[in-house]
């Protein structure tokens, strides 16, 4: 029997500072924890977030640390040509030649989108067979989902990334493809249980019955998560967790990698 493409996933929304590197990271590394094998392609060829946090990984080991797995990595950049449609026919070569390098090796492709409106990103969307948008805990990261009435938490109207997502639903339908499963995440989540987080709650409740995305909790605000950046490493590479927090972080990354339901 011939093996499946991989599973694609998408991480991508239109904001940055939504932690979307750091989600994307820790999924990769809760992927190859559970003994999966995954490739990534990181499409902000600017930033490189994703490609910088693999880089430090393999020097992590190169100087002599502890052997953590690894996936195989790329960065796809935009076309410069000149003209418009060229640049769009370089974008989904590039795209396309990523994923044909990766796809029938791996169970898992995970591509990190930039935060802005590129077309290699609509690419990747209309690809998503699972769609991870993260959101920080707060009513101004909703608006990347729609205008929301502040006292019925209603969506008033849909904004350009959602109406980009449904496009990419319809672009998998008429091509028969599987529905695209979209989870939204909340990220930097706080660890009080604030009259804020409640409301954010209630409204993304209301949102994913009219927009039909699942709504899951992320990850809070932790220092972990950001201080093994210069390692490559996550909570979940540490061999000893010294503390409760250590604990529930990694607790935390397990969790949301269940909550996607892409692994078996």
């Amino acid at each position: 029997m011939d093996k499946k493409d991989a599973h694609i996933i998408v991480v991508g929304n239109e904001k940055g500072g939504t932690g979307k590197s750091t989600l994307a990271m820790h999924i990769i590394v809760g992927l190859l924890d559970k003994a999966k094998k995954v490739a990534v392609i990181d499409l902000d060829a600017r930033q490189k977030s994703v490609a910088r946090y693999l880089q430090n990984r393999q020097t992590f080991m190169a100087n002599g640390g502890t052997k953590v797995a690894m996936p195989a990595f790329k960065v796809v950049g935009q076309s410069t040509a000149s003209l418009v449609k060229d640049r769009e026919v370089e974008d989904q070569q590039s795209l396309q030649e990523g994923l044909d390098e990766f796809k029938r090796d791996v169970d898992f492709i995970v591509i990190d989108c930039p935060g802005n409106d590129t077309y290699l990103s609509r690419l990747a969307h209309a690809l998503a067979d699972t769609l991870v948008t993260p959101l920080n805990d707060s009513f101004i990261d909703l608006d990347l989902l729609g205008e929301v009435s502040a006292d019925s938490f209603q969506v008033k109207k849909l904004s350009f990334y959602t109406e980009m997502v449904w496009d990419s639903r319809k672009f998998r339908s008429a091509s028969g493809k599987p529905p695209m499963d979209w989870v939204v995440v909340r990220t930097r989540l706080a660890s009080l249980d604030s009259r804020n987080n409640k409301r954010v709650h209630s409204a993304l409740e209301s949102l994913q019955k009219r927009i039909m995305f699942r709504y899951v909790p992320g990850l809070y605000e932790r220092v972990i998560y950001k201080e093994l950046f210069p390692s490559g490493l996550t909570v979940l590479d540490l061999e000893k967790v010294n503390s409760l927090s250590h604990v529930a972080a990694r607790q935390e990354v397990r969790s949301l990698v269940d909550s996607l339901n892409v692994v078996e």
